[in-house]
């Protein structure tokens, strides 16, 4: 009621001649949410907050800005256009900004601070620039032709980056190149992360470079037993054979070594992993000191992982601890070593839960830092001196994230203090000392709101207030803007799923609405939460449709008892659930029962297949966008991973898993889509999902996207394919959008 209130009392300032909200307008300049920002970090000096921001013109090209702490002014520190009129990037970037999600983005996609917080390292189309915050209209090339991964070494005095598969670094003192790897060619990669490393592990970095200047880990993997994958991207006027290594489910991955390179001297040593070669190195890490590195290593069926520590003079090793799991072993970013104590901080689910524990150097257990009924998302900031925590969880509501600070002590391991007061979404970044914060806060009826703030909460400036008033790119729409409910149902197993809804414009509980269930349904995603949301549901809720959505079991951010039901049989259990909210929404007297659409991508495509197999009875239509349909086409990982075996292994698991062996099942009309590029979902998936149904005989409707990865991200993609879908809703569950 008191977000209601708010948005009611913001909604005052609007003006009155409200207009409809449009794809059109959805898709254009200057984006409805507001002044957006990506990317924010604070200065190691503490003196500036800097981040990303859409230019006015184009709200996908990104500029660096800051927001200086002394005279609270902000103001574009480098400007993206001025650098690099115009783009020209290699077919290694943009693969590497497909990984990223970031492919329809151009401009400055990511920056670092040097250690004194003097300068900023900015990457831009393959080029590297060293920018001086106080003189950063002098910004200088130190690096071009493809450079990527660009870093400031910890103690300022080198550049390091990969360029053709090598690892090179610049002395900043004498501004001279030193490449330290030589053998990167063919299938041999240095300091990179291997193709499913980055799409499925988050790691997006393969090298590691020690605290103090001395060394540099770095990751060498040789691909060459890799399978090829043939795939034909079709353009609009052409059409290219690419030669894609693509680990598929059950098939070889890459050789992978890690070594350890003095910056000065080029000086190699090599790191032994282990008899078993057929392992994942999921992470890398150094200790405070410098004189030990870690690394994570985990084996290939994922229900064991590893944490070994190597002293970098010797190359000795010592376990620290392991993790197993009868299913698998989630991997995470909450390795944190301690500088004043001789102490690790460790994040695992054991319990069933994600819980943080302390550990000294040796592995041995000291405390937990959290327990209880619920779980840590990630950590925010080790603040030592203070003996303080600060994570993200979403302790008070499952649907929320807020940030709480625990005890280094563990002294209040099940009473986190939480420091984010407002209920909904808060993403936080932390100062390197903890001291200060910048939350971005929304919620479905508040666009994101960027402050600075105390290490207790209290507020220190606005950065981007983005107040839904006259002045607003959505105060026009603002009127029409219908609420977001929030309910749970129970599965059949008496787990809770929660769900989201928003019911149509003008609201009659004496009609019946058709129903657009977006679903995506996979794991490592939380689409139900209360946060400013997709303004194409809202759309869809404008246009006559009662819009639903809601997270089944496996999705994340829950306890592992309620992801795990998936394992070794995809699909059941998620459309299962869904199942069990579309009966639930045929009880509501609102609700048409006889018009229930379903639309999902990629994971979500699947999920739609699926859903029309096993509820054709209960779904009048589907739209299904790059979905897999057989799960031995996907990668080893992620698959392996949740099926829990290779095709080879249990080939039952994987029939029982895809879309083929239920196709009979579906009989209501599919809209298929997919982009003729994608190198992820492979198109392969959808022609045999043609080949299956034209053998069957079964009709159905099909849009294929030229040179479109898995995303479509183009601006006219996505605005075409998003009233592609419109379109299809309408045509078979009519329009009830008021005149």
């Amino acid at each position: 009621m008191r977000l209601l209130l708010c948005l009611l009392a913001a909604l005052s300032a609007v003006p009155a001649s409200a207009e409809r909200l449009t794809l059109d307008r959805i898709h254009a300049d200057p984006a409805l949410a507001g002044p957006g920002v990506r990317s924010l970090r604070v200065s190691p000096d503490g003196e500036r907050v800097t981040f990303l921001r859409g230019r006015t013109d184009n709200q996908f090209q990104l500029d660096l800005w800051e927001f200086n702490m002394k005279d609270k002014t902000t103001h574009r520190l480098v400007d993206s256009k001025q650098l690099v009129p115009n783009e020209n990037l290699s077919l290694e970037e943009k693969a590497r900004r497909e990984r990223a999600r970031t492919a329809s983005l151009s401009g400055i996609l990511s920056y670092s601070w040097s250690p004194d917080g003097k300068q900023l390292l900015v990457p831009i189309a393959g080029d590297l620039y060293l920018v001086d915050v106080n003189r950063p209209e002098a910004a200088r090339k130190v690096a071009s032709g493809n450079v990527g991964d660009p870093k400031i070494s910890p103690k300022g005095r080198y550049v390091s980056y990969v360029r053709d598969q090598n690892l090179f670094v610049i002395d900043l003192a004498t501004g001279q190149e030193r490449q330290l790897t030589t053998d990167g060619k063919d299938t041999v990669h240095n300091g990179e992360a291997e193709f499913v490393a980055q799409e499925e592990m988050d790691q997006h970095t393969g090298y590691y470079w020690a605290p103090d200047d001395s060394a540099i880990a770095y990751r060498r993997y040789d691909e060459a037993q890799v399978p090829v994958a043939r795939r034909f991207e079709i353009f609009a006027d052409r059409t290219e054979v690419i030669d894609q290594r693509y680990p598929a489910a059950g098939a070889k991955n890459v050789e992978i070594d890690l070594m350890i390179v003095n910056p000065a001297t080029g000086a190699q040593k090599k790191v032994d992993l282990g008899p078993e070669k057929d392992i994942y190195l999921v992470r890398a890490d150094w200790s405070a000191d410098a004189r030990t590195f870690v690394y994570q290593r985990q084996s290939r069926d994922q229900k064991r992982l590893d944490l070994v520590a190597v002293d970098a003079a010797t190359l000795a090793q010592r376990p620290l601890l392991t993790e197993t799991s009868k299913t698998w072993v989630s991997i995470h970013d909450d390795l944190r070593f301690l500088g004043r104590q001789k102490a690790f901080i460790w994040a695992s689910e054991r319990s069933g839960r994600k819980h943080l524990y302390l550990y000294d150097l040796s592995g041995k257990l000291l405390h937990p830092i959290s327990s209880g009924e619920w779980g840590v998302d990630n950590i925010l900031a080790v603040d030592e001196q203070a003996g303080k925590v600060y994570i993200a969880s979403n302790k008070d509501a499952v649907i929320d994230k807020q940030t709480y600070v625990l005890n280094l002590d563990g002294s209040n391991a099940n009473k986190p203090v939480r420091l984010t007061k407002q209920d909904g979404w808060h993403e936080d970044v932390f100062a390197r000392n903890g001291k200060i914060f910048v939350d971005t806060f929304s919620d479905p009826n508040t666009p994101p709101q960027v402050s600075i703030r105390r290490a207790d909460g209290s507020m220190v400036e606005w950065l981007e207030h983005n107040e839904l008033n006259a002045q607003h790119p959505y105060a026009n729409y603002a009127k029409d803007h219908l609420p977001t409910e929030y309910g749970s149902i129970k599965a059949h197993d008496g787990q809770t799923l929660y769900y989201s809804m928003i019911k149509p414009a003008n609201f009659d509980a004496a009609k019946r609405y058709p129903v657009f269930l977006f679903t995506y349904g996979g794991p490592h995603s939380q689409r139900v939460t209360r946060q400013w949301g997709n303004l194409f549901n809202q759309y869809m809720a404008q246009q006559g449709f009662v819009v639903f959505v809601l997270d089944n079991r496996g999705s994340s951010r829950r306890e592992r008892a309620f992801t795990d039901v998936i394992y070794g049989n995809l699909g059941a259990h998620e459309v299962e659930d869904q199942l069990t909210g579309i009966d639930w929404l045929a009880q509501q007297s609102f609700v048409d029962p006889k018009r229930v659409g379903v639309f999902g991508w990629s994971y979500g495509g699947f999920m739609t297949l699926r859903l029309l197999e096993a509820g054709s009875d209960k779904i009048a239509m589907g739209v299904s966008v790059a979905p897999v349909t057989d799960w031995a086409l996907y990668d080893t990982h992620y698959t392996e991973q949740f099926v829990g075996a290779t095709p080879q292994s249990d080939p039952a698991a994987y029939e029982r898993s895809g879309v083929f062996a239920h196709l009979d099942g579906l009989k209501s009309p599919l809209l298929l889509v997919h982009g003729m590029a994608d190198d992820n979902v492979l198109f392969t998936n959808s022609t045999r999902l043609i080949d299956a149904l034209v053998n069957r005989n079964v009709r159905f409707e099909l849009m294929t996207y030229p040179g479109a990865k898995h995303g479509i991200s183009s601006r006219a993609g996505q605005r075409h394919v998003y009233g592609l879908i419109e379109a299809f809703f309408k045509k078979h569950l009519g329009e009830t959008a008021p005149k």
